[in-house]
């Protein structure tokens, strides 16, 4: 469906805008949101392509915003842990079943969610170098076998204790990295068409315009606000992955 008719690319460009402002907001979930109506009016590669692209886009931008909160120290566990899970998720597609993975990951998100807000604030996690690499590993084999990059850490990063800026701060490198190289094996691999460059060139002005406008909402948010947001729509993506039990 590269030629889109009027109305599918309103919703399109809807559907790119409100995944952008939610992103924007909250530093994740761009995909989810977005690929909700893109999956009616374009290919499932062609959403795959665009939700890695324009993920990069807005995670690198947003990053930039944050730059002061970046800690390479803290961040090199994540990447070497994603670069090595990336490859066993992939693996994983030969044989196992992404639906059942992402209503797996689905209930595990409602679960944490809807624990987590029931209780004020959970106790923090200390972690360490060796945890951080297993949880980056894990967030690479997420991204690799589902599409679904960087939840894990932001699940971890909740738990940790940290401002809401070094929150953003980890798990939003982890998810550019990992998106980077999920894209780069659309490339080689000739998912990415003529078509999708294109659907890319006339989505990107409303990236951009929601990123900026979540960007700005994000800013008048305080800890626990910005706490609250990041579990209500870890909820939310959970539940929107339950269905995949029973796609077949």
């Amino acid at each position: 469906m590269g030629n889109l008719v009027p109305f599918e690319l309103a919703l399109f460009l809807i559907a790119a805008f409100t995944g952008a402002l939610v992103s924007g907001i909250a530093g994740f979930a761009f995909g989810l949101f977005a690929s909700a109506i893109w999956l009616h009016v374009v290919t499932p590669a062609q959403s795959a392509a665009l939700i890695a692209a324009f993920a990069i886009v807005i995670q690198g931008l947003s990053l930039w915003k944050l730059r002061h909160a970046l800690k390479l120290s803290r961040l090199w566990p994540y990447l070497i842990g994603a670069a090595l899970g990336i490859p066993l998720g992939a693996a994983v597609l030969s044989w196992a079943s992404p639906p059942h993975m992402r209503a797996f990951i689905g209930a595990a998100l409602v679960l944490f969610s809807i624990y987590s807000l029931v209780r004020p604030k959970l106790p923090n996690v200390e972690g360490g170098k060796f945890a951080d690499g297993v949880i980056g590993a894990i967030s690479g084999f997420v991204g690799g076998s589902t599409g679904l990059a960087g939840i894990p850490v932001v699940v971890w990063s909740t738990l940790r204790g940290w401002s809401k800026d070094e929150q953003r701060a980890v798990f939003q490198p982890v998810a550019i990295t990992i998106f980077a190289m999920v894209l780069l094996w659309f490339t080689g691999s000739g998912m990415v068409t003529a078509a999708t460059v294109w659907l890319f060139v006339l989505g990107l002005p409303a990236v951009l315009l929601g990123m900026w406008l979540g960007l700005k909402l994000y800013g008048k948010l305080n800890e626990a606000t910005f706490r609250i947001v990041v579990l209500i729509l870890l909820l939310i993506s959970g539940l929107t992955l339950l269905p995949s039990a029973f796609v077949t």
